[in-house]
């Protein structure tokens, strides 16, 4: 049936701001990407996963609540280590941990990782190599070392003056970019100072801020820090209230800042970004969203290389899904849910589709990244809006997609080999004929690349079998 369709080659690029997603923390479980996609309509640019490495300490790699059941703490970070699960990989680490799975997870549906690794700055140059090879076979990832490193929760700060915290980073940094040229890393330090004209630290991170790839900052309109071990009170002390703009003005200082303080020019991004509803409750949470990707939006903000929503369950309120207390694989929506899926599906924040010439089959795909890869875009042409819309694959396909239409994204693993279209549809009815294309890419299968590769090839044969239908089989009659 392929004869019957034009196909034309696309090219997947940057959006004017990209969305990333957090996933997992010491606050909520890591939810798989089926499900995540499934419910946003689309993928993320990349999702963000926290993870801490601690080989030194006694306890690790069991997770720190779990190594030390009974430590006396008021605060989530008042345990030996930080409370995030171990990262299982580094230095007599194995490939095997949830870690890594999460990694395919995330690669084979079309997105990059952003890894965030809090790290003891302690450790040897040998760990650090290790981790570095650990990340070479997926592509172009991101790694945050050691996040908002100008605060004193965190156990490396703890441990190390901010100087040193500083200097770790860049020597991490510099193995990255040795053993793993593919990863980028991610400085999250701290945030322009009106009062000293300076970032905060600034002195302390110099050399980092130069090293790094990208510059970012954790930035929440509104947060209750004081959780789980206390509940955010009218007159209470463990909670604050930022504001959409406040933060918005707090980003873009910063980012003049690093670029006066370096004489470089880098990405920047957020990193952490939200409206706690422990503060705002459920629905001003989704206003204060709305009004700071609105001014996004209408200062045309293009200099914001993207921001990560921080989280999708959550125990608490920073969640698109509150985690169901009595079954954590279980999700309770909340009123986010709705219009951050709205937020996602406007221009500014969707990669940028570019088409060329119409190309026959076989023909050979290329996976960069989600802001670099080329697919192909069948034309189709819908009488109205239909009742079926499904495609087929041969039972010997094992080819793994990503597949868009009308503005829903599917994903087709190798061993499925059937795809029902239908909700591209639900949500967004056609009205009358319309021309639609049907996108097809292909990230790496197996979520890896081989040999460290940047880019994964996949060559398609023929198109799978189209089923569209306007009509049920029996109509209703009463």
């Amino acid at each position: 049936m392929a004869e019957e369709y034009k196909v034309f080659g696309v090219h997947m690029g940057k959006a004017k701001c990209s969305v990333d997603l957090s996933n997992g923390s010491e606050r909520g479980e890591y939810v798989n990407q089926d499900y995540i996609i499934n419910k946003l309509g689309r993928p993320h640019r990349a999702v963000n996963l926290m993870y801490c490495y601690y080989p030194l300490d006694e306890g690790f790699p069991v997770r720190a609540s779990v190594a030390f059941p009974s430590k006396d703490t008021t605060n989530a970070w008042g345990f030996p280590y930080d409370d995030y699960y171990t990262y299982g990989g580094g230095l007599n680490g194995s490939k095997d941990a949830p870690v890594f799975e999460q990694m395919r997870d995330i690669r084979r549906h079309g997105q990059d990782v952003i890894l965030t690794l809090t790290i003891d700055p302690h450790v040897s140059d040998e760990h650090l190599i290790a981790i570095a090879k650990d990340l070479l076979p997926f592509g172009r990832l991101m790694i945050r070392i050691n996040h908002e490193a100008t605060g004193n929760w965190f156990s490396f700060n703890k441990r190390c003056t901010y100087a040193e915290v500083g200097a770790f980073f860049a020597r991490f940094a510099k193995i990255i970019h040795e053993y793993a040229p593919n990863v980028k890393t991610i400085l999250c330090a701290g945030c322009y100072d009106p009062a000293t004209g300076k970032l905060e630290k600034e002195e302390e991170f110099a050399e980092a801020a130069k090293e790094a790839d990208i510059w970012s900052i954790d930035k929440y309109m509104a947060l209750h820090w004081g959780w789980p071990y206390d509940i955010a009170e009218v007159g209470g002390g463990s909670y604050g209230y930022t504001g959409a703009e406040a933060v918005y003005k707090s980003l873009e200082d910063t980012y003049a800042r690093y670029k006066e303080s370096t004489g470089m020019v880098k990405p920047m991004v957020m990193s952490e970004h939200n409206a706690d509803g422990d503060v705002t409750g459920p629905y001003d949470q989704c206003r204060i969203m709305r009004h700071f990707c609105d001014m996004v939006v209408d200062k045309k903000a293009n200099w914001i290389e993207g921001f990560a929503l921080y989280q999708f369950r959550d125990r608490g309120r920073l969640g698109l899904e509150l985690e169901d207390p009595n079954n954590p694989e279980v999700g309770i929506e909340q009123p986010l849910m709705a219009e951050y899926k709205k937020i996602i599906h406007e221009d500014w924040f969707e990669p940028k589709m570019d088409y060329s010439a119409e190309v026959k089959l076989p023909v050979t795909l290329r996976w960069g990244d989600s802001e670099d890869s080329d697919g192909i875009a069948v034309s189709l042409k819908f009488e109205k809006d239909p009742v079926f819309c499904e495609l087929w694959f041969d039972e010997d396909d094992e080819s793994n997609m990503m597949i868009e239409l009308n503005g829903r994204w599917f994903y087709k693993s190798p061993k499925a080999k059937y795809v029902d279209l239908m909700p591209a549809f639900y949500e967004n009815h056609l009205d009358g004929k319309t021309k639609l294309s049907l996108k097809i890419f292909c990230p790496p299968a197996s979520g890896e690349n081989e040999d460290g590769a940047i880019d994964s090839f996949t060559t398609l044969e023929k198109l799978p079998k189209i089923r569209i239908a306007y009509e049920p089989c029996i109509p209703f009659t009463n």
